[in-house]
């Protein structure tokens, strides 16, 4: 059986919150939001990743992975050390502008650390430019 991100088309595993276009998924422990195509789910991720930037002002993979991974549940120094070797920087970085570039490295880091694997190939990059 497929991973659980994949399985719902939600790569980055976010809960589900009435987001438009997803529903609950289904299974024994309800929890994540699943969406109807893997595009839909990348646009998802990459809001979420835009509205921690625009809207709560993280610009550090310390600060965005601390919140996207809370420790109460994932080892999040290991997910702040994973996302920011991915993307070349310290954790503690300024991230400077969210460009699409830097979005799509985000999320291709995301998607690898929830899942274990990046099935989606150049529709990282097409999300993330959109």
């Amino acid at each position: 059986m497929e991973v659980r991100g994949i399985r719902n088309n939600n790569p980055g595993n976010l809960d589900f919150v009435g987001q438009a276009g997803a529903h609950l998924e289904q299974g024994v422990h309800p929890r994540f939001a699943a969406f109807n195509t893997p595009e839909a789910g990348l646009i998802a991720l990459r809001g979420q990743l835009l509205r921690y930037n625009q809207h709560d002002g993280l610009d550090t993979v310390k600060d965005i992975i601390s919140k996207w991974a809370p420790p109460t549940e994932n080892d999040t120094a290991a997910y702040i050390n994973g996302v920011s070797h991915a993307l070349g920087v310290t954790p503690d970085q300024k991230l400077g502008p969210f460009t699409p570039q830097l979005v799509a490295g985000l999320m291709r880091a995301i998607i690898f650390i929830e899942n274990g694997k990046n099935p989606y190939g150049p529709l990282v990059d097409k999300v993330a430019a959109a």
